[in-house]
């Protein structure tokens, strides 16, 4: 099965708990994700903002999909997770079907 082609809308986020701080994911998609000061890997929101809150959700921007896709496979801590939008369900990540 597809993946990409049937999931519809899909959005990210990132379980701190488990990240390595590696890095991985803000090398393929450093629209998606940046390391802060603390060395832990988030989401980045609207304007580029941020978004430190615990299970911080942002959308996958359709351009951007492979390399977010590539995040979540390649990331050491397992802690990338990316779920359609309609169902919740985890489509790419430690969790995914």
């Amino acid at each position: 099965m597809d993946v990409v082609a049937e999931a519809g809308a899909l959005e990210v986020w990132i379980d701190q708990d488990l990240c390595t701080g590696d890095g991985i994911c803000a090398q393929y998609a450093p629209e998606v994700f940046e390391l802060d000061i603390d060395g832990l890997a988030y989401v980045r929101g609207p304007g580029d903002e941020l978004l430190q809150d615990p299970g911080a959700v942002v959308p996958v921007p359709l351009p951007l999909l492979a390399d977010v896709v590539d995040s979540a496979r390649e990331c050491p801590g397992e802690c990338i997770h990316v779920r359609r939008v309609s169902d919740s369900v985890e489509v790419y990540g430690p969790d995914a079907e």
